[in-house]
């Protein structure tokens, strides 16, 4: 039997409907939770322990590193065969991916949440557990990166979004779909996502601002980024990649700061590409000294970005970084 250490940070998973707010709020530990999951000392050896009673939205980057910190020092000087993490499912997607950038670890890292609580009939907690656990101790579960099982899919880290503020299904890997899902008790895999990458940083730097882009905006909100001291931004741009003209001032201002400008799409799927060459389009940016994101949505682009800027102040390693995998 595989020895699995569970780590519970909190999340819906771990709360209760309080009877006065008439509102979920935090209320089990992993213990609690646990003993409300039968059956799940039966698939693994389980060892436990509480990390955090927090919801998703006060996760922060600092608690997210040392978190991977954790995982790492509990899979290479401890005798565990993969690690399980629950987490709240609105920043699940982002620490899932923290911990995949800075993690170089065969063993399965595995996240999970609950989109109903516990009072809540349906409560899907315990059986996204199980099938985290299915996961974590499969054999064909090494060495695909940190990956998000919910809903009895398994998908990468790098990829997964939440997609619907309510669903059971919330949890979409819009580009590629899914790498595998969870049936009769067993971890099936269709293929791996190769594009994974290891940034070996030794801290993450939080002041990273996001912007997303909508018609008419012009250049207050990066230079008030700027001038309120971020050390990067990441810009959820139109389309392909483009923005509106009145932006671009504010653009050449944070880089001529020194400041690192990562351009994504607010498209669901894509990546973005410098195909355009009008004033505010893609070329026009990159000519400037613009980082291209790939596919990754803002929040994805954010922590990739902290994460990179923890390593290297340097614009051009930066932008290595975002267009050359690490192994």
């Amino acid at each position: 039997m595989k020895k699995i250490v569970i780590i519970f940070t909190g999340g819906t998973i771990a709360m209760k409907t309080d009877v006065v707010l008439n509102a979920a709020v935090p209320s089990m530990t992993g213990e609690d939770i646990l003993n409300m999951t039968p059956g799940i000392d039966k698939i693994a050896e389980i060892d436990f322990l509480n990390f955090s009673m927090i919801p998703g939205p006060h996760m922060t980057p600092d608690k997210m590193f040392d978190l991977s910190k954790l995982i790492q020092n509990k899979l290479t000087r401890e005798n565990y065969d993969g690690a399980v993490i629950t987490h709240g499912t609105d920043s699940l997607e982002e620490t899932a991916y923290l911990v995949d950038l800075t993690s170089n670890i065969e063993k399965p890292i595995v996240f999970v949440g609950a989109m109903k609580n516990s009072s809540e009939l349906g409560w899907d907690g315990p059986v996204n557990l199980i099938a985290a656990v299915h996961t974590a101790i499969s054999n064909d579960a090494w060495n695909r990166g940190v990956l998000v099982v919910m809903n009895n899919e398994v998908h990468s880290a790098a990829q997964v979004t939440k997609t619907n503020t309510h669903t059971l299904d919330t949890f979409k890997s819009s580009d590629f779909g899914p790498l595998g899902f969870i049936d009769n008790d067993k971890a099936y895999f269709y293929h791996s996502y190769t594009k994974r990458q290891y940034i070996p940083t030794q801290a993450v730097d939080a002041r990273v601002d996001l912007i997303k882009c909508a018609c008419g905006m012009d250049d207050k909100l990066l230079k008030f980024c700027v001038d309120s001291g971020a050390h990067g931004i990441v810009i959820e741009g139109m389309g392909r990649g483009n923005i509106p003209p009145g932006m671009v001032p504010g653009v050449e201002y944070a880089l001529s700061k020194n400041i690192p400008v990562v351009l994504v799409s607010r498209c669901l799927m894509g990546k973005v590409l410098d195909s355009y060459g009008y004033e505010g389009a893609g070329k026009e940016l990159t000519n400037r000294g613009v980082i291209l994101g790939d596919n990754l949505q803002g929040q994805k682009a954010r922590i990739k970005l902290m994460v990179s800027l923890g390593y290297t102040k340097s614009i051009a390693e930066i932008k290595d970084i975002f267009e050359k995998n690490y192994y």
